[in-house]
């Protein structure tokens, strides 16, 4: 009973992992705002190492449509430039000797429809992530079935996870949702 109990908290710990990871998605996916985050996953050669690129470097969004980035070395300011331009961001970063400011245009129709799609192929293959999870706690129940578990245990066991699945498969769903509303708000 006691593994059972561990297969089911592994599942949820996992399911949450993979809304976390939906989340973390979705605040680089840009919605017509400035925002911080946009710029996470931005690695910056630092002395010869990647190094994400707020962690050399002050972010702040001065208004809707613009980032500033403030490095604490003025010499890494050239290396900021190139992993924005190499990035997929699509922004122009300008260097002005001492921040690079990055002025963001207003999307288009057509750019907030892709957006929106970017978002939906995120969240699929984030319930397809769930999914696997539960396919996976039911095979490891259906082991311990095997190996001389209660028949009824398991059976309640394998309800649980379906009922984590969906609980976590709707929290993906109200993200999306969400999102997808943030990018379509002009």
């Amino acid at each position: 009973m006691e593994e059972i109990q561990l297969y089911l908290d592994d599942a949820e710990e996992m399911m949450q992992k993979t809304v976390e990871h939906t989340r973390a998605e979705y605040s680089r996916i840009r919605a017509g705002k400035a925002m911080p985050g946009m710029l996470d996953g931005i690695m910056v050669e630092y002395y010869g190492n990647p190094t994400p690129i707020n962690q050399v470097s002050s972010i702040n969004t001065p208004d809707a449509k613009s980032i500033i980035i403030k490095p604490w070395e003025r010499k890494v300011l050239s290396d900021i430039e190139r992993a924005i331009i190499n990035s997929d961001l699509g922004l122009t970063p300008q260097n002005d000797g001492e921040l690079i400011r990055l002025n963001l245009p207003p999307l288009t129709e057509e750019r907030r429809k892709d957006l929106v799609k970017h978002t939906r192929n995120e969240a699929e293959n984030n319930k397809v992530s769930i999914r696997n999870v539960r396919k996976d706690a039911i095979h490891n129940l259906k082991k311990l079935l095997k190996e001389g578990a209660a028949e009824d245990a398991v059976k309640k066991a394998e309800d649980d996870v379906q009922k984590l699945t969906d609980k976590y498969i709707a929290k993906i769903d109200e993200l999306t949702t969400q999102k997808e509303e943030e990018i379509m708000t002009v």
